[in-house]
């Protein structure tokens, strides 16, 4: 439904009615919408993910050494948003209505009310281009590649970039659970016996806090990698969303469409990962199961 036309564009502007209708009967445009979702589907059972109008070569040859650069930066940003947003969450929760809980949920309310492409632009400009701390744009120094740290380096900004949302969503939730969970009377139980507020905060609230932390962190593996779109784009990392990017605007639909669902696929099955860790971490819920 979106303007322009894949044939038009691969032909130029100067080239024929003619030439375009004959262009598209190739690429099988001129079928009905859903003989040719039948068609692709029936080579994707195959493992085709079909050929590219653009890049004139096989989607699969250009697009999973691309998503694997994509999955670097959604790991990376799904550590430093579980990471930071637990830690940020459990701080603001044991010291509630403090300065420190006042300042960090109003930093993570601004987070996350921010759009990343904007984040993206006001990191790479403090900290690439004033600072000079980190690399501008890429994945890899050009000039002299230097591996895992000089990767780690790129990863910094466009990381923290994708994460800076999904970080304060984690945050924000974590406090509600933790401060939550401290209202139950086992809690209070564990303070009769006079054990240490240490262990009890990181051993047994952490522990009944873990299931929907764990569940949103999953949820936001979607969320980061519709964000790393944005961040690709900004900061020029040779991931899928850049190339979503550039399929998108040159209406190269099957690109979009194994792009798609390379994402989808991913988002699924970790969130099937997240469920059965979920089981695994509540008895409750493998009695339940074995109930069944």
């Amino acid at each position: 439904m979106i303007p322009g036309d894949p044939a038009k564009s691969i032909l130029g502007s100067d080239a024929t009615p003619e030439a375009v209708k004959a262009l598209r009967g190739e690429m099988g445009l001129n079928e009905p919408l859903l003989t040719q979702y039948g068609l692709w589907m029936m080579d994707l059972l195959k493992g085709d993910l079909g050929y590219s109008y653009t890049l004139h070569k096989p989607i699969i040859d250009e697009l999973f050494p691309r998503f694997v650069n994509s999955l670097i930066l959604t790991v990376a940003s799904l550590l430093i948003c579980i990471t930071l947003g637990v830690i940020l969450g459990l701080i603001s929760a044991l010291k509630k209505d403090s300065v420190i809980d006042k300042v960090s949920m109003g930093a993570a309310l601004i987070g996350a009310s921010m759009p990343v492409f904007w984040i993206a632009l006001m990191l790479m400009w403090l900290f690439a281009i004033k600072l000079q701390m980190f690399p501008v744009s890429g994945m890899y120094n050009m000039r002299n590649p230097g591996g895992f740290a000089d990767l780690l380096h790129h990863l910094v900004l466009p990381a923290f970039a994708t994460a800076t949302v999904s970080l304060a969503v984690i945050a924000r939730l974590t406090r509600s659970t933790v401060l939550d969970v401290l209202q139950k009377d086992y809690i209070k139980y564990f303070h009769s016996f006079g054990l240490s507020n240490t262990k009890i905060n990181l051993v047994h609230v952490m522990r009944n806090s873990l299931p929907p932390i764990i569940n949103i962190s999953g949820l936001q593996v979607g969320y980061i990698m519709g964000g790393a779109l944005f961040s690709e784009v900004v900061f020029n990392w040779p991931g899928i969303g850049q190339q979503l990017y550039t399929a998108v605007t040159s209406n190269d639909y099957p690109t979009v469409q194994a792009g798609i669902l390379l994402i989808s696929l991913t988002f699924v099955i970790v969130n099937l990962v997240v469920d059965l860790l979920n089981v695994w971490l509540s008895p409750k819920l493998q009695d339940s199961i074995k109930a069944e």
